[in-house]
C-alpha cells in the first residue's frame, strides 16, 4: 500500500482589481453573460465567458427547462458554442460567476462534474492548459488548468 496526497494549486484574489487586465475583462464578460440566463425554476443565474487562443470571447448562460434535466449549464453553453463556431481554436481561459436571485454569490460557484469533464475534453483537444476563474463577491479563484478541478480526468482519447 502507498499513501499518496493530492495538492491543488490556485490563486485567490479578494477583488477583481488584483487581477491581470485580460482576466478582469473576462470576469466582466461572465458577469454580463448572466443576463442571458433562463432560470425561472432555481432563480440561480450563471454566466460564463470563454477566451479562445486568438482572444475571441464567447459567452454562455445557464438555460433551465421544465423537463429537468433538459437544461444546460453556462459553462457548457459557452464551450459548446465556441466548439461549434470556432472548431480549430484552443480554449485559453474560462470565467464563471453565479448569482442567486440576481445577487452575485459571496463564494465562487463551482462547476458541476459534467462541466468539469467537458472542460477536460476541450483542454485535451486544444493541447494546452485551460485556465479557470471562479468568481464570487468576496473571493475569486484562478486555476492554471482543469486538472486542479478534476484531478482524475476521464480521458477516452488516451485509451
Amino acid at each position: 500500500m502507498t499513501d499518496r496526497h493530492l495538492t491543488i494549486d490556485y490563486i485567490e484574489y479578494t477583488s477583481v482589481e488584483e487581477m491581470e487586465p485580460q482576466d478582469r475583462e473576462l470576469v466582466a464578460a461572465a458577469l454580463e453573460a448572466r443576463s442571458g440566463s433562463y432560470s425561472p425554476y432555481s432563480h440561480f443565474q450563471v454566466g460564463a465567458a470563454l477566451r479562445l487562443e486568438d482572444g475571441t470571447i464567447v459567452k454562455g448562460a445557464n438555460q433551465e427547462n421544465a423537463a429537468y434535466p433538459s437544461g444546460l449549464c453556462a459553462e457548457r453553453t459557452a464551450m459548446f458554442a465556441a466548439g461549434a463556431l470556432h472548431p480549430d481554436l484552443a480554449f485559453d481561459t474560462l470565467a464563471i460567476v453565479g448569482a442567486d436571485h440576481g445577487v452575485v454569490c459571496d463564494d465562487p460557484a463551482t462547476p458541476c462534474g459534467a462541466c468539469r469533464q467537458v472542460m477536460a475534453e476541450y483542454q485535451g483537444k486544444g493541447g494546452r492548459p485551460l485556465k479557470v476563474i471562479l468568481v464570487g463577491k468576496d473571493r475569486i479563484y484562478k486555476f492554471a488548468r482543469v486538472d486542479d478541478l478534476l484531478p482524475f480526468i476521464f480521458d477516452s482519447l488516451k485509451a
